[in-house]
């Protein structure tokens, strides 16, 4: 069964920088959509970026201009690099490929 693996979350400090990586272990018959989205405690999962077949995306407000998505196709594998980085950006990040759900990767932002 393919899985998604996420690496790249952690502790930075406000201003910094990270980037979220999600691989596929197994070939994907469908890549129309690859999205991230984020969890914060006490809060309700939010879509955070979207990246479509034909590479046109798609960002939440809160962080157009700071963060950006992309994928390698070949790897089966989409990224999202995030700049500028808030405290209020602290969640737990998840990759999707529908159907398919990352296991999450905790981002924390310290003021």
């Amino acid at each position: 069964q393919v899985q998604l693996l996420e690496s790249g979350g952690g502790l930075v400090q406000a201003g910094g920088s990270l980037r979220l990586s999600c691989a596929a272990s197994g070939s994907i018959s469908s890549l129309n959509l690859m999205a991230w989205y984020r969890q914060a405690p006490g809060s309700q999962r939010e879509l955070v970026a979207v990246i479509r077949s034909g590479g046109s995306t798609w960002y939440a407000d809160s962080v157009k201009g700071r963060f950006t998505i992309s994928r390698d196709r070949a790897k089966n594998t989409v990224y999202l690099q995030m700049n500028s980085l808030k405290p209020e950006d602290t969640a737990v990040y998840y990759c999707n490929i529908p159907p398919l759900w990352g296991q999450g990767t905790q981002v924390t932002v310290s003021s």
